[in-house]
């Protein structure tokens, strides 16, 4: 630690606890993306907002750029430090500050992991319903961040929809109060809505206060075997029509592979192009006696040709591995990612332009797709080939990805659905927003980030 910033850093925080051992600093410079060399100057783990705006305010006077850190379970790059950043890891700030049982709130620090805040909400016989595969490792901190969205937000929207309130320290060290838990607020402008899904690029956020709600009621899981496309959206609009919905999920026969591969069991003995998991109420008879009437009038229209449900939570969680398992399963082949978005009355005919355009440029290549087909999210995984250069496969998908951007935007998509555009997919944000949108953006970056040190290059 013999840089003199980091001394000046000491000298202003002398309980700052700083981190600068070279495996200390790959770990915390990069997300899962992988694709770039981390390289920060350092890494701080503050214990507190004062902490936090001590180190914000240093790093205006050094000329040292930002990188907020949380879980690092990024998949656009948007926590990777390569060139000489501070890194603030929010680790250590990870508790539970506050519960109203009246406003139904739970107040937490940054750096809680989702799963935590989960069991946190069901101490109090609530839920706080954002849930998705990442969440033992994910923090609350990075979900506001990109928004997150999930495996539910078919019925309880994304991220977004459950945030009462944000404190957060600006590209000044400025420390802002966002909202302050209301429901009823119509003061000028919802700054923290411009917080959510900003990826660290206008400040950081030190404490949040989240919206809890009533468990749902009981549930099972059923699991549908679908021979085409086509056939998924109708499934989807009599699952809808007859059920109360909590997720509506899809994957392809190669996402099966690999999971399969992982350690998950066969769904059925035949297999199938297609794959639906969707969890639904199931409180009464006439509840359960409509999850099978719909699978028995999908049967007989042929847009399912198997079937199962969960009778215990012990079924409910292998059916869902076969979905949430998707990601972990292709861990180790480097894919690359897209991330999607369309409307969902767009889905069919967008996702019929891309599996076209897919076989199309990527004709020798596993390309794995799967997504909240529900919510109109499609996550197309391509892997690897054994053999061919990192650089030489990057450059091919990245082709793909700029005629994906002309698919979704003849169908009015977006390239972002819940990732955010961090690194990877800064080129393309121009395919989702106007220059008018771009520069607006700009500004207000200016105005909360003047001197540029939060999270540079990262979405503009």
């Amino acid at each position: 630690m013999n840089d003199p910033r980091l001394a000046d850093l000491t000298r202003v925080l002398p309980d700052l606890k700083l981190a600068t051992d070279p495996g200390d600093l790959e770990h915390y410079g990069r997300d899962w993306t992988r694709r770039w060399a981390p390289a920060p100057l350092a890494i701080a783990f503050p214990a507190s907002i004062e902490d936090v705006q001590g180190i914000v305010r240093w790093a205006v006077r050094q000329g040292v750029a930002v990188v907020p850190s949380g879980g690092r379970t990024g998949l656009s790059g948007g926590a990777v430090a390569a060139h000489g950043e501070i890194v603030i890891s929010l680790d250590r700030m990870n508790r539970v500050l506050a519960f109203d049982p009246i406003d139904r709130t739970l107040t937490v620090q940054p750096g809680m992991a989702l799963e935590a805040v989960h069991k946190a909400a069901r101490e109090h016989g609530l839920i706080y319903p954002v849930d998705f595969a990442a969440r033992g490792s994910c923090q609350i901190g990075g979900n506001i961040a990109t928004n997150a969205g999930g495996i539910r937000v078919i019925r309880y929207g994304n991220t977004r929809q459950w945030i009462a309130g944000l404190k957060v320290v600006t590209g000044t060290g400025e420390l802002l109060e966002l909202n302050r838990g209301l429901i009823k607020n119509a003061s000028g402008y919802d700054l923290r809505h411009l917080i959510i899904g900003s990826e660290g690029t206008l400040g950081i956020v030190v404490e949040a206060t989240l919206w809890l709600t009533s468990p749902p009621p009981p549930s099972q899981v059923m699991l549908f075997a679908v021979p085409a496309m086509e056939d998924l959206m109708r499934v989807f609009g009599e699952a809808r029509r007859r059920l109360s919905l909590g997720a509506f999920e899809f994957f392809t026969d190669r996402a099966l592979h690999h999971v399969l591969a992982h350690g998950a069991q066969r769904p059925f003995g035949e297999s199938s192009p297609y794959y639906v998991v969707t969890e639904f109420d199931a409180q009464d008879d006439s509840q359960q006696a409509a999850a099978l009437e719909l699978f028995e009038f999908c049967l007989e229209k042929g847009w399912v040709t198997d079937g199962a449900i969960s009778s215990s939570d012990a079924q409910a969680a292998a059916l869902w591995r076969l979905r949430e398992g998707i990601t972990e399963s292709l861990a180790a082949y480097k894919p690359y990612k897209n991330d999607v978005s369309v409307r969902i009355s767009a889905v069919p005919d967008f996702m019929r332009d891309m599996q076209a355009l897919l076989q199309a440029e990527y004709p020798s290549f596993d390309v794995v797709w799967f997504g909240h087909i529900g919510d109109g999210n499609l996550h197309i995984n391509v892997l690897k080939p054994e053999g061919l250069d990192d650089a030489a496969f990057v450059s091919q998908c990245e082709h793909v990805t700029a005629l994906l951007c002309d698919t979704l935007e003849r169908h009015g998509g977006s390239i972002s659905a819940e990732h955010g555009i961090g690194l990877v997919k800064k080129p393309y944000l121009s395919s989702v927003r106007s220059e008018a949108d771009i520069a607006l953006m700009r500004g207000i970056k200016a105005v909360w980030d003047p001197a540029g040190i939060m999270n540079p290059g990262k979405l503009l």
